[in-house]
C-alpha cells in the first residue's frame, strides 16, 4: 500500500530481480526493448517501461524472490493483479492489458508479469493542475468505474491466491483470516501493536452479525488512491480518467471496502461526487450504521498492514516513525468510532 502523504521508501528497500533476457525475448517474439526506465512508486514489487523497437510501451513488474522477507498475503500478488486487471476489463474498466504472467519456479526466480502501458499521469502527480470542475468529474467517473469492477463475483471471499490461504466461503470467516494474519505477522516481525493482540484478534467475532450482512464476494481493488489512477488530457480539454492500475491487493470481499482504499487516511464516503459516480452504477450502496462498522473494521485491517510491512521492507528514519505514529493514531481512532456505534 502507499499513499501520497506517504514519503518514498529508503534507499537500499528497492530490489532488482528481473526475468531473465531469454524468457522476455520469447515474450516480446521480434520485437526488442531499446529502452528501460525504472518506475517509481511501488513499494513491493519493482517495476520498468519497457520502449519496444516496434513503438510499443510496455511495464515489467517483477516481485521480490520468495525467500524475501513478507506479510503473508504478499504472496503470488502479481497473480492477483494478473487476475484483478483481466476480470476489471471484462466490466469495461480501463486497466492495463495482461500480454504475460509468469509465476516462480523451476529457473524462474522471482515472478513476473508483463502488462500494456496506460499513458498519461497518476492523478497524485497531476492533482495540482486539475481545475475542481474536472476533479469533481474525475471523482464521479472513478466512482462509476469501481461500483462497476465491484459486480464481478468471486468464487469464495477473501485474498486470491491459493498460497496464503486466506480465503473462506463466507466474509466473516475470510476477514478474520485476514486480521489474524496481519496479527500473526506482527508477531513474526516483533511489531508492536496499539492495542492489545487478543481484543484486535476478538473484532470480527464481535462484529460478526455486521459481517455477515455481506454475501456476496465483490472484487476490490483496495488500493485505489490517487497514486494508483491515471488521468490525462488532449490539449486543453477536460482531464479524464485513463485507468487503474497495480491491482496486486485486490480481494473478494465487501465492496464498501474500496473505500477505505481510496482514501486511507481519510473518509472517502464523505466525497459526495464519488459517492454519486458510485451510486450511478449501484445505487443500492448504503451507508447505514452496520457499513460504518464495517468501514472502521477495515481501517482497522490497513492500518495494521502498514504499521506491520514496515519491517520486513527494512523502513528507517523519518519515515518508519512517522508511519508507526500514525498507524497508532489510527487504529485508536477507528477502535472509538467502533465503540460510540455499537459500544
Amino acid at each position: 500500500m502507499a499513499a501520497s502523504a506517504v514519503p518514498p521508501p529508503p534507499p537500499g528497500s528497492e530490489h532488482t530481480d528481473e526475468p531473465g533476457a531469454e524468457r522476455l525475448r520469447r515474450v516480446l517474439g521480434a520485437a526488442t526493448v531499446v529502452r528501460g526506465t525504472a518506475l517509481s512508486g511501488g513499494l513491493y514489487n519493482s517495476a520498468r517501461l519497457l520502449e519496444l523497437s516496434d513503438g510499443r510501451r510496455l511495464v515489467l513488474k517483477t516481485a521480490p524472490r520468495a525467500s524475501t522477507p513478507a506479510l503473508t498475503h504478499e504472496r503470488d500478488l502479481l497473480g492477483t493483479e494478473a487476475l484483478f486487471h483481466r476480470l476489471a476489463a471484462g466490466t469495461g474498466a480501463r486497466v492495463p492489458a495482461v500480454l504475460h504472467h509468469e509465476p516462480a519456479g523451476a529457473g524462474t526466480p522471482a515472478e513476473w508479469l508483463l502488462l500494456s502501458y496506460l499513458d498519461g499521469a497518476t492523478w497524485d502527480a497531476a492533482r495540482d493542475r486539475i481545475p475542481p470542475a474536472d476533479r469533481a468529474a474525475l471523482r464521479r467517473e472513478l466512482g462509476a468505474s469501481l461500483a462497476r469492477i465491484a459486480g464481478v463475483t468471486g468464487a469464495a471471499f477473501g485474498y486470491p491466491q491459493p498460497a496464503a490461504g486466506l480465503s473462506a466461503p463466507d466474509w466473516p470467516t475470510a476477514f478474520t483470516a485476514m486480521l489474524h494474519a496481519v496479527l500473526a505477522d506482527a508477531s513474526r516481525f516483533d511489531v508492536p501493536l496499539p492495542a492489545p493482540t487478543g481484543f484486535l484478534a476478538g473484532l470480527p467475532e464481535r462484529f460478526r452479525r455486521r459481517l455477515a450482512a455481506v454475501r456476496r464476494p465483490a472484487l476490490v481493488h483496495f488500493d485505489a488512491w490517487e497514486g494508483n489512477v491515471v488521468v490525462g488530457r488532449t490539449g486543453s480539454g477536460p482531464w479524464r480518467l485513463g485507468g487503474l492500475i497495480d491491482g496486486e491487493r485486490a480481494f473478494f470481499g465487501d465492496p464498501l471496502a474500496e473505500l477505505v482504499g481510496l482514501d486511507p487516511f481519510g473518509s472517502a464516503e464523505d466525497d459526495a461526487d464519488l459517492l454519486a459516480g458510485y451510486r450511478s452504477v449501484s445505487p443500492a450502496l448504503s451507508l447505514d450504521t452496520g457499513a460504518r462498522v464495517r468501514l472502521a473494521l477495515y481501517r482497522v485491517y490497513l492500518a495494521l498492514v502498514m504499521r506491520v510491512e514496515s519491517v520486513p521492507r527494512a523502513y528507517e528514519g523519518g519515515f518508519a516513525a512517522w508511519l508507526d505514529t500514525w498507524s497508532a493514531a489510527r487504529v485508536g481512532e477507528q477502535l472509538a468510532v467502533l465503540d460510540a456505534l455499537e459500544g
